[in-house]
């Protein structure tokens, strides 16, 4: 049986983040792919120009229709907006019993957008990091989350463990945002420190980053990989689907998540 999925995000018209990079995602993973839509947002590479919340009341419905319906393996949450989209799905994970959460506390886009509410940040830490099986926040996320600065690899392990204490079964912090020719993100599992790294790839199209390693991290747990595998799995995939990008658009473009299926498409030609 095809593993099944849930995204619990935002909509991003422009196709790069949120609900799209998910699912894109999911599908370039072989898994099937399911959404309860947090907000619309009318954006592009160029950056978030209006964004309209979901109700808290609609969302709720949304993951009731899927969880009642689909065996779900996996799922996540990215841009939740406010504090009642934040109580709301942390409700309806309890209600459905829904496993294996992926948390990526998305609070502001690419082009510098606020797309969590200053109020919602203590629902977060209250009420999703301790549900999460994974949280991945980047390191301006973790200095949000926490209240410190997180500056280098040290302080990346002593926020990866700090964040563990709040609750979250496994955190893996990402240093995306440290100088340096390696992308070098810290996965902690409450006993064990892993360095994850990578060559950094210098491109203008890394629109949907977050929301891609987090959705690729869901898919490979819906696989049946471990945390630690799924994490190193993720990475990977989101390495080269910055690598074989193309410009789209005026700004900062979208990563190709289906890279694999093109590059053996091309190699038919």
């Amino acid at each position: 049986m095809r593993p099944v999925a849930l995204t619990i995000a935002g909509s991003d018209s422009g196709g790069g983040a949120g609900i799209q990079a998910d699912l894109k995602t999911f599908a370039a993973l072989g898994v099937y792919g399911t959404s309860a839509i947090t907000a619309i947002t009318a954006q592009n590479t160029r950056g978030v120009d209006a964004i309209e919340p979901v109700s808290p009341g609609l969302i709720y419905a949304q993951v009731k229709s899927v969880a009642t319906d689909f065996a779900i393996t996996a799922f996540k949450t990215g841009m939740l907006g406010g504090q009642e989209a934040v109580a709301i799905t942390a409700e309806a994970v309890r209600d459905f019993n829904l496993q294996r959460l992926v948390v990526d506390p998305v609070m502001v886009s690419k082009s510098g957008h606020r797309l969590l509410a200053i109020d919602a940040e203590n629902a977060m830490k209250a009420l999703m990091i301790p549900l999460a099986y994974i949280v991945t926040p980047n390191l301006p996320e973790a200095e949000v989350l926490l209240g410190r600065a997180v500056p280098d690899v040290v302080a990346m392990r002593a926020a990866a463990s700090a964040l563990h204490e709040l609750g979250a079964q496994h955190v893996l912090v990402k240093g995306g945002h440290l100088e340096g020719n390696a992308a070098t993100d810290v996965f902690f599992d409450g006993k064990d420190f892993t360095l994850l790294e990578s060559e950094r790839i210098e491109t203008k199209s890394t629109h949907g980053t977050g929301c891609t390693l987090s959705a690729a991290i869901t898919a490979h747990l819906a696989l049946g990989y471990s945390a630690l595998e799924s994490c190193q799995r993720a990475k990977g995939y989101l390495t080269q689907a910055l690598k074989h990008a193309k410009p789209i658009g005026l700004g900062h473009g979208p990563v190709e998540h289906f890279w694999a299926v093109n590059s053996e498409f091309e190699n038919r030609r």
